[in-house]
């Protein structure tokens, strides 16, 4: 990674370079990622395996309480396994709420977070609520009552693909890894699907990844104001877990195309939940790009992977460079509790490169 984005103070020919390749970004926000990081190998003792060829991944027997006693490189290897797989599933965790968000805390961490990140603060969180801030409960029972963004989505279509989303990309610093554990959870129905930011980048023509790489675009949750109201809660707008989350605005300026630190990867980032518009362009080219990214993610079904879950099921997701979409087929009641952390402000790195090029696949 560039040193313009590590904070180092290099100021040869060398280091202009790098800056030059940067877009986006924020200096009180920076990644601790120096390079892409390399996977050691030492989650290969526990049995794995890929749901796809391009996202997911499944492990067996292995239980965050003993990632939780493990040394830093076995951490190191997750945060990469997760990062590089989109997400990870872990059947039948024993685990408390207090214990995700250690785990959270660890992977960030591990994974070069910027000090000044921690875990987020939904802007809806009850004050006093019986988990903790940083927690947040995933209830049908409080989506019956209209809450968050199912009913906005809800209020406007009735496509069950209209979900598909990137978690809390409305803030300036937004996740990088996001843990849920469905604890409560009807017979059939309720699976989640989860879609790979990297596949989709490299689905663009070379030619149209470059048009998007020198664009930015708008994400906005305002509509968190009116159901702040509607549910009689007040909005949380002191520090959502970074010094640059915080306020009422709920609104942030992103680029289109965003480098993950962790694997070096290019990926789409815009979203049907939060991006309101592509900046630089007229509207009505606005819109027909971000549809045609949109019908990406949401027609290419070799680019997803769908869970279905199991009682206390846990999936770890990287934010950046993945979309998901809860499934709301049943009747019965589906809970469980999600943590999300905070990484770096996003950038693009001009001299990073798309996931198959990598591999070279």
């Amino acid at each position: 990674m560039p040193s313009a984005i590590n904070g180092t103070n290099g100021s040869g020919p060398e280091d202009q370079v790098q800056r030059s390749n940067i877009k986006g970004g924020n200096v009180e926000s920076q990644t601790r990622c120096l390079k892409p990081m390399v996977n050691s190998g030492s989650l290969d003792k526990f049995t794995n395996r890929d749901l796809t060829p391009i996202i997911g991944r499944e492990f067996e027997g292995l239980q965050v309480r003993e990632l939780l006693k493990a040394d830093e490189q076995l951490i190191k290897d997750l945060a990469v396994t997760v990062s590089e797989r989109g997400v990870v599933f872990l059947r039948d965790q024993d685990v408390t709420p207090q214990e995700m968000k250690t785990l959270c805390e660890r992977i960030t961490q591990a994974a070069g977070s910027p000090e000044s990140s921690s875990l987020h603060v939904h802007p809806l969180t009850e004050n006093g609520s019986e988990l903790g801030d940083q927690i947040s409960v995933i209830s049908s029972e409080k989506q019956k009552k209209g809450g968050g963004l199912t009913h906005q989505l809800s209020d406007v279509s009735r496509f069950a693909s209209a979900g598909w989303h990137a978690d809390i990309t409305f803030e300036p610093v937004p996740s990088d890894y996001a843990m849920l554990k469905i604890h409560t959870l009807p017979a059939t129905g309720g699976d989640t699907l989860w879609a790979s930011g990297y596949e989709i980048y490299d689905r663009l023509s070379p030619a149209m990844q470059s048009f998007l790489e020198g664009l930015t675009a708008t994400h906005d949750a305002k509509f968190f104001l009116e159901e702040a109201t509607r549910l009689g809660n007040p909005l949380r707008d002191g520090m959502r877990g970074s010094p640059l989350n915080h306020g009422s605005s709920l609104q942030a300026t992103h680029p289109v195309i965003r480098t993950n630190p962790v694997t070096g990867w290019k990926s789409v980032f815009v979203n049907k939940g939060f991006t309101k518009r592509i900046n630089g362009v007229t509207k009505d080219e606005s819109d027909l790009l971000l549809q045609y990214l949109i019908n990406l993610v949401t027609q290419n079904h070799d680019a997803q992977v769908r869970f279905k879950w199991n009682k206390n099921d846990l999936a770890i997701w990287d934010n950046r460079s993945n979309w998901h979409c809860a499934t709301y087929d049943y009747e019965a009641a589906r809970a469980g509790d999600r943590v999300c952390s905070l990484g770096e402000a996003p950038f693009l790195d001009l001299a990073s490169m798309g996931r198959r090029e990598a591999l070279g696949l």
